[in-house]
């Protein structure tokens, strides 16, 4: 479960130095996934996402941290789908004019990866009242 969300964590650092260094080019990958079934595809995978956040967070160097993300990505996973093609082309379209909030967001996916790495990774450390034998 470590490897998949190091995985995961490894995508989203990728994402988010594409959104800084090209934002141009998550735009353009944005726009193909603005159709019914990209949007269905989206929520799926925010959703495994958040999900894997949960359940990894009870064995990471940050569980409340991983737990209170995990919870924010399943909810933007399932809210994803009632947002509608045309409303989530707007928000692309307000993005595009606006680099530096598509920078700004690129540097906390970058930032949130990153976290996610380090917290999953490691040492393990036992909990608190578990017996270690």
């Amino acid at each position: 479960m470590r490897i998949v969300t190091l995985l995961v964590a490894l995508l989203i650092c990728m994402v988010g130095l594409v959104g800084i260094v090209s934002p141009e080019g998550l735009m353009t990958v944005g726009q193909y996934a603005v159709t019914p079934g990209g949007l269905y595809a989206i929520a799926i995978l925010r959703v495994g996402i958040g999900l894997l956040l949960m359940l990894v967070a009870r064995d990471s160097r940050a569980p409340k941290t991983l737990r209170a993300l995990g919870a924010v990505v399943l909810v933007a996973g399932l809210t994803t789908p009632f947002f509608g093609i045309e409303r989530v082309r707007a928000i692309l379209d307000w993005e595009a004019r606006h680099r530096a909030v598509m920078r700004s967001a690129a540097v906390v996916l970058l930032a949130a990866g990153g976290l996610i790495a380090f917290a999953v990774s490691g040492a393990h450390r036992p909990h608190p009242g578990k017996r270690v034998t």
